[in-house]
């Protein structure tokens, strides 16, 4: 070894194992994660529970999105039309929606670890912004081996307690609850993503303008309430 190369040497060694140290801590830190599928659905599954729901329980209307988390359009519709439907509709008393789970398995691998990872940030209220920050950075994480480290920085990001969320993962413990979502979406025929029930109808992959048309023609259809009747005659 040449005078003076002794400290580079030293140096680049430092650096090549806090590498190493950096890459274990990563994968030890975001371990896969398997979410079972076709599980048999128990009441427990499903009581108290009908959804992800956004707006006010008054609301005339009420959408119903059945998506999945690792399919693009369901990114695009969350990025760019969900915005503006909460604007006019939501926000404005004319419709509630309802996010309802719709695992494409055969298409996308990590569709269910995803969907859990959104109904564990649920148990802590995070439900909505875990949500937009998954379809946000969708292609961080649906292309990879394993999508648990980018959905660790979501919720940490969020500001959950990623412990009790990984505790929640580990445990698989809303497996029945997708899998019941996807039961109800499939028994109304829903065979792609995103597919909204909206008065009784099903459709696929609305833009915002169509879907504040259709509310809007539903709720002008609606019978005016009727107003009470006033007693005749008598004293």
């Amino acid at each position: 070894m040449a005078p003076g190369q002794k400290p580079f040497y030293i140096a680049l060694g430092i650096v090549v194992a806090g590498g190493v140290w950096f890459i274990a801590s990563r994968m030890l830190g975001s371990h896969n994660v398997s979410i079972p599928a076709n599980v048999v659905v128990t009441a427990a599954d499903t009581s108290g529970f009908r959804g992800y729901l956004m707006g006010a329980a008054s609301a005339p209307v009420e959408v119903t999105e059945y998506g999945d988390f690792q399919c693009p359009q369901c990114a695009n519709f969350d990025q760019v039309q969900l915005p503006d439907i909460k604007v006019r509709l939501i926000d404005a008393g004319k419709a509630r929606l309802r996010y309802r789970d719709f695992p494409l398995d055969g298409v996308h691998s990590h569709t269910r670890v995803a969907s859990h990872a959104a109904a564990c940030a649920d148990d802590q209220r995070h439900f909505w912004d875990v949500k937009e920050a998954m379809f946000r950075r969708q292609n961080d994480w649906a292309f990879s081996a394993n999508p648990m480290s980018v959905f660790t920085d979501i919720v940490k990001a969020a500001g959950l307690n990623v412990d009790a969320w990984n505790v929640c993962m580990k445990s698989a413990k809303f497996a029945g609850r997708i899998q019941a979502s996807a039961n109800e979406g499939a028994a109304l025929g829903v065979n792609s993503t995103p597919s909204f029930l909206i008065g009784g109808r099903i459709y696929s992959n609305m833009a915002s303008d169509q879907m504040v048309k259709l509310v809007d023609s539903i709720i002008a259809a609606a019978p005016a309430p009727s107003s009470p009747m006033k007693p005749t005659g008598g004293r």
